[in-house]
């Protein structure tokens, strides 16, 4: 702890002990500003005042933070969490870039032990299991066995680092995903350290971090390699974030589930505009949701692109801390601390928002969304006819009624109808499996998947879902034969309490079989679809659907080959595994008939909120709780029997196809170099509006023919043991030939969709990778073009980082993610916005021109308006200006050093 510059020390008594802390209460008395903060404003405010040095965090910091409404979205805060959560998408990479800058320091002869994480950091393996067996017992043991032996390397680098770093732990494989183990178990609400209380805070190297919001913490996603600066001490830097009141009424209606009102709030809040905000909900609302509900809807902040979803502490937050085994004397020290500290939650509190916003719960209704966008909502009711009005707008179908494709289902024995494939019609293609024939049409769902921990954190659904199974199975209704399915929980609590319900075998019974603890479908991990379902698909070209019960459905996301994902509560993935297609109206539709005859709707399977509650309240206990995490960190058998390597320095080898030295330390200099003008640069992709991070750095599967997937061939590595994208991040050269390779991306340069451009000099057309290359070969500078909410998505460090390594050194665009954003810089890629109503149209620019950037070399500033002259080949000149895009002082230095990294290396090399 630093100076008390405001000498507000205090003291409080808990039963833990006697402990210090600073005290906004004492703050309020001197400057009444205090008493007007939201929450967290508040905890960011604690914040800096712990840490103030007068150095990284300044007198203008605070006096910013306590002049919140003046200064809010335009001066830039030092944020230093308290520790980092990871998963291992993200934090493989991160531990390589680590082990790397480890690797140069020992190069040049200084001390490898300063490359130790400074904030405590978690890592939780949730990423890397894969849907390949389903619909059995066994389905999850041979899932784990497959994980296992396609991420042998990947593991032994986490079990080096586990031991190799202080201040980091690894939760092996199998125990659950990053978010709902941090809900349930890391999360402190109050943090005692070194004699002192602080509120809990933290940032994560997965955009879904905010879940945790929840409980009270103040946290979000960022980049793996901001969350790399943060574990070795670099305060981050931001925009003092403007906060959007969001304020909830009434009460859920029967029927309703979390995942209907999630699903509602991303509309909203998407529509309104908060990215970049935070959002900070109150009002009497608040007094009927529990934690999981809370968590539900702060999971998807980055859906409706917000940074922070903030519920304060109040009796919710206790009584769920004691539900999942936080001990009491720990409670009551949270409590204590938060009354204490103006951090608990306040009704008759007067704060000042920077503007509000107003949801009556009682107005949620049964939502989907889709088909490719989180915020696509899609109320139930309207669904078939909206998902119709899709096939016919997006994909040139024409609708025929289910009959006329012999029911998209045909009885044991039953004929089949001939493919229809007029090209403005639905086409059907006719199947057998054993002794069933079907048809195979478009709008069929052949994924449905309860997954994330968007929703398998929350109870209710989840035996909601258990519930819907058993009835189902009660009447005599099974899932379709086309329709692959999966259980993956966020933690081994939800087998715990499904099993004590006594419903995880009506599940089972329906094929819903767990197949990992891990993030699945949600992130693209679901495997291929049944065998002679994707032939079918492939050949015909079908536009099939996922249900899913995630936070995402970005395009090719779910699956390459499937077209429409819809985003939807457990309860509902199970009916539409059961109706087999999206085109289907849940209210009036029968899901089918039982043996005697009898048509049963969804309506006769759906259980009462009672029905959940009184189950809920029986099996779901602290015991469970505690069992599930007393062992943790020790993983399963095989994760002990694991092989790792030992020592300070990580042995590289350089024939591993997942695991490589990062490029960007080796042989760095010691001294800052002189930024430059941008001179001669060539466009490689000119992109459109909400281009996400999976379009720029993909992570699911490979394509044998594009140039990561060639690059894997021609190492030894058979196209069954390619994996995923996310699982080879530890590799930057796979990563660089997947840049910009999303099979679903649309370069306008380019003829086709899919990781291809135009190389300029020749007006050839290859991928996207092989022409980088060749612009390399003759020094040629690149920039990519783009429109809108460039960035959108998953907090993706390799969307920068192989950007950044295929030679790219701006970005031009409309607007920016605010993670990605923050990415780019920190790879010393230059981010340039448009000025105010320009646009790469309104300017005419085809890509084809040279362009020049000047202002960077003299007088770099935040916000700086550089000039930029773009020469076609006709000898035509276009003159505009554009914002450069670094936002604080901060981010200027780290551009002068190239990147974040390379600014903490050079710092451990000066000693």
């Amino acid at each position: 702890m630093t100076q008390d510059i405001f000498g507000i020390q205090r003291k409080l008594s808990s039963p833990l002990g006697e402990h210090k802390y600073f005290s906004l209460k004492a703050l309020s008395e001197k400057r009444s500003e205090v008493k007007s903060l939201p929450y967290a404003i508040r905890i960011l405010l604690e914040n800096a005042i712990r840490n103030y040095d007068n150095f990284s965090v300044t007198e203008a910091h605070l006096e910013s933070l306590l002049r919140w409404q003046k200064t809010a979205g335009k001066d830039d805060i030092p944020y230093s969490p308290a520790r980092v959560l990871m998963q291992d998408f993200t934090g493989v990479p991160a531990v390589v870039d680590i082990a790397s800058i480890r690797s140069e320091v020992a190069r040049k002869g200084k001390d490898t032990e300063k490359t130790n994480p400074v904030v405590p950091a978690d890592m939780v393996i949730d990423h890397s299991v894969m849907v390949e067996y389903f619909g059995t017992q066994s389905s999850y043991r041979k899932n784990v066995d497959l994980e296992y032996q396609r991420n042998d390397e990947r593991y032994k680098l986490l079990k080096w680092a586990q031991k190799a770093f202080t201040n980091f732990g690894v939760v092996p494989p199998g125990m659950g995903i990053c978010h709902q183990v941090n809900l349930e178990y890391l999360a402190k609400g109050v943090i005692e350290r070194d004699g002192y209380l602080f509120p809990d805070t933290l940032v994560g190297t997965d955009s879904h971090t905010p879940m945790v919001n929840g409980i009270g913490v103040l946290g979000w996603g960022v980049g793996g390699i901001e969350a790399e600066a943060a574990m070795l001490g670099q305060p981050i830097y931001m925009i003092l974030p403007e906060v959007i009141g969001l304020r909830l009424t009434g009460k859920m209606r029967e029927g309703a589930t979390s995942t209907d009102l999630v699903l509602t709030v991303t509309r909203l809040l998407r529509d309104y505009g908060v990215v970049g905000k935070i959002v900070e909900i109150f009002g009497p609302g608040l007094e009927h949701l529990t934690v999981p509900d809370r968590a539900t809807i702060s999971n998807m902040s980055p859906e409706f692109g917000c940074t922070d979803t903030h519920w304060p502490i109040d009796d919710q937050t206790l009584a769920y801390m004691l539900k999942t085994n936080r001990s009491k004397a720990h409670v009551e020290m949270v409590k204590a601390y938060a009354q204490e500290n103006m951090l608990w939650r306040d009704p008759q509190d007067d704060i000042q928002y920077t503007d509000q916003i107003e949801l009556d719960l009682g107005t949620v209704e049964p939502t989907i969304s889709g088909p490719k966008r989180p915020q696509d909502k899609i109320l139930l009711k309207n669904a078939k006819s909206q998902i119709i009005d899709l096939l016919k707008e997006s994909h040139s179908r024409t609708y025929i009624p289910v009959m006329e494709r012999s029911g998209n289902w045909a009885n044991e024995g039953g004929t089949t109808a001939e493919p229809v494939t007029v090209s403005s019609g639905i086409r059907s293609v006719p199947l057998k499996k054993d002794d069933i024939s079907y048809n195979l049409s478009d709008g069929a769902v052949v994924i449905a998947a309860i997954t994330s921990c968007t929703n398998t954190s929350n109870p209710s659904v989840m035996i909601g879902a258990g519930l819907v199974a058993k009835k189902a199975i009660e009447r005599g209704l099974n899932v379709k034969p086309w329709v692959k399915t999966s259980l993956a929980p966020g933690s081994r609590v939800v087998t715990d309490y499904l099993t004590k319900a006594q419903l995880l075998p009506y599940l089972e019974g329906l094929k819903f079989h767990t197949v990992g603890y891990g993030c699945t479908t949600c992130i693209g991990n679901s495997g291929d679809m049944i065998p002679e379902v994707q032939k079918a698909v492939i050949e015909n070209d079908l536009v099939v659907c996922s249900a899913l019960s995630g936070n995402r459905n970005f395009e090719a996301r779910i699956h390459p080959n499937v077209k429409m994902n819809f985003l939807a509560s457990p309860m509902l993935v199970v009916a539409y595994a059961i109706a087999g297609r999206m085109d289907f109206d849940m209210n009036n539709e029968p899901l089918g008939t039982d043996p005697n005859g009898q048509e049963v709707y969804l309506r006769d399977i759906w259980p009462s909120q009672q029905e959940i509650n009184e189950i809920m309240d029986v099996v779901v206990t602290p015991e469970d709780y505690k069992r599930t995490y007393e062992t943790i960190f020790d993983g399963d058998e095989a994760w002990t029997k694991l092989q790792a390597p030992v020592g300070n320095i990580y042995e590289w080898d350089e024939r591993s196809t997942y695991i490589q030295e990062a490029p960007f330390f080796k042989n760095i200099s010691e001294e800052v170099p002189t930024p430059q003008d941008i001179s001669g640069a060539r466009v490689l992709l000119q992109l459109g509006d909400m281009v996400t991070t999976d379009h720029i750095s993909p992570a699911g599967k490979f394509l044998p023919e594009h140039p990561a997937g060639l690059y894997l061939t021609q190492h030894g590595v058979s196209p069954k043991d390619f994996n995923s994208y996310g699982s080879r991040r530890g590799n930057h050269e796979v990563m660089m030939r997947g840049t910009f390779a999303n099979v679903r991306i649309r370069n306008r340069l380019a003829t086709k969709e899919g990781g291809w451009t135009i190389y300029y000099p020749t007006g050839e057309e290859m991928t996207v990778f092989d022409a980088a290359m060749k612009y390399q070969e003759t020094d040629t500078p690149l920039i990519v073009i783009g429109g809108k909410e460039y960035g959108s998505g998953s907090s993706r460090d390799w969307a920068a980082k192989g950007t950044t390594l295929l030679g790219v050194k701006a970005v031009i665009t409309e607007s920016y993610e605010r993670i990605h954003r923050s990415n780019l810089v920190g790879m010393g890629v230059l981010p340039l916005q448009f000025m105010e109503g320009e646009t790469q149209d309104t300017l005419g620019l085809k890509g084809d021109e040279t362009f020049d950037i000047h202002g960077i070399s003299t007088d770099l500033t935040p916000g700086k308006i550089v000039d930029i002259t773009a020469s076609n080949p006709q000898g035509d000149v276009v003159k505009f200006q554009a914002k450069l895009r670094l936002d604080s002082g901060v981010d200027v230095e780290y551009y002068k050093h190239g990147g974040i990294l390379n600014y903490v290396l050079r710092h451990f090399l000066k000693g």
